[in-house]
């Protein structure tokens, strides 16, 4: 299988760059952390790539609102490039910053632009970082085929996904809510806290364009790699042991990169 090329964006404020790279190399990728800046400047083209990355982070501090000012830069600088980038079929994915920018961007309707809603201030009022229960709520999506539930880190301030009911309805209709927040049975959150760590509408952690090649989520799968990953890895280790079972290596972050990589196999 060829190696596809992954564009995994940085600038100031991005922190998760390195991890989301590496992420993409253990799937099987080639990856490569480029600036924004050196994209504009014309050092690296958008055309080389077939996945592109936006990472997690507070990219340019979250000034005005999370995500806003890289999205404002990507749409007047990179607004062409990126449009030939999502029709001619490729992939993008943005985790938590990183989906906060392309809400922005309005990367989920059917030009750039059009935006489904936007990632407002957590129900909390505080900034939240524990380890969540997701549902897979879609079969539409690429990067989370043969995905039912996962366990995966947030770390946010602002991830409430908020739009109009209607809007939400059809996201749901269209096979475009990816992830929902659930409890450890896999049953819905109902916005309870802290199941649902940000009071998201419909309890949605994570969303896809119609065609399921754009994906962002709020969660880390790039946290969850290893199965040493795990907060209680240990205790399951034991568990498994005791029981005569085969300890993992992958944590169940992988799959979502691997998936990635195999669509281009």
């Amino acid at each position: 299988m060829t190696k596809p090329n992954v564009l995994v964006l940085t600038g100031h404020g991005i922190n998760c760059d390195y991890e989301a790279e590496h992420a993409f190399n253990l799937a099987g990728a080639q990856a490569r952390r480029v600036h924004v800046n050196d994209i504009i400047d014309g050092h690296y083209n958008l055309d080389d790539y077939q996945i592109l990355v936006f990472p997690g982070g507070f990219s340019y501090g979250d000034d005005i609102a999370a995500g806003r000012v890289l999205a404002n830069k990507c749409r007047t600088t990179l607004g062409e490039p990126l449009q030939k980038f999502v029709d001619d079929d490729k992939l993008i994915i943005g985790i938590c910053n990183g989906f906060q920018v392309m809400m922005q961007l309005g990367l989920f309707g059917k030009r750039l632009g059009d935006r489904v809603g936007t990632l407002s201030f957590n129900d909390s009022g505080r900034f939240e970082d524990r380890w969540v229960h997701l549902k897979a709520e879609t079969k539409n999506c690429v990067f989370t085929r043969d995905i039912d539930q996962v366990y995966y880190p947030v770390a946010h301030g602002e991830g409430k996904f908020m739009s109009d009911a209607a809007t939400v309805d059809g996201l749901f209709a269209n096979g475009q809510v990816v992830f929902r927040y659930v409890t450890p049975e896999g049953d819905s959150a109902n916005q309870q806290f802290p199941l649902n760590p940000n009071g998201a509408d419909g309890d949605i952690a994570g969303i896809c364009d119609k065609t399921g090649r754009i994906f962002g989520l709020m969660p880390h799968p790039e946290r969850f790699l290893r199965f040493t990953n795990h907060p209680h890895w240990t205790r399951i280790k034991d568990d498994v042991l005791r029981k005569g079972g085969q300890i993992p290596a992958e944590g169940q972050g992988l799959k979502i990169f691997t998936n990635a990589v195999e669509y281009f196999g």
